[in-house]
């Protein structure tokens, strides 16, 4: 049994997603839940979140033990940059990227 979920368009860069997304890879969802409370990281916040609705939905949807599940796979995908312009000498200007991310979170038993 697995259960998603998913979170399109955060304003986190995928870059600085991954190193909390690699932290959390593989762990049962209460320890990943600790480690993402403690986590300093902008990151930490926005994917917590995320977590959480993929358990709350294994629980609902398949009737899941939250003790059981583990973070089966999370990835995060870079997605479109929000483009703006700062005003330079002389007419000119410098184009702002500003990056967003998908987050994709998947937890599941042990179990097909």
């Amino acid at each position: 049994m697995e259960t998603f979920a998913i979170l399109r368009g955060v304003r986190l860069s995928a870059q600085k997603g991954r190193l909390v997304a690699d932290q959390i890879r593989g762990l049962t969802v209460d320890k990943a839940l600790n480690v993402l409370t403690f986590s300093p990281k902008k990151g930490a916040k926005i994917i917590k979140g995320v977590l959480e609705s993929a358990i709350a939905n294994a629980e609902h949807n398949e009737g899941a033990d939250i003790d059981e599940l583990r973070v089966k796979t999370i990835y995060i995908d870079k997605a479109t940059n929000l483009r703006g312009f700062s005003a330079r000498a002389k007419g000119r200007g410098n184009v702002i990227l500003k990056q967003t991310c998908h987050i994709h979170v998947t937890v599941g038993d042990g179990k097909k």
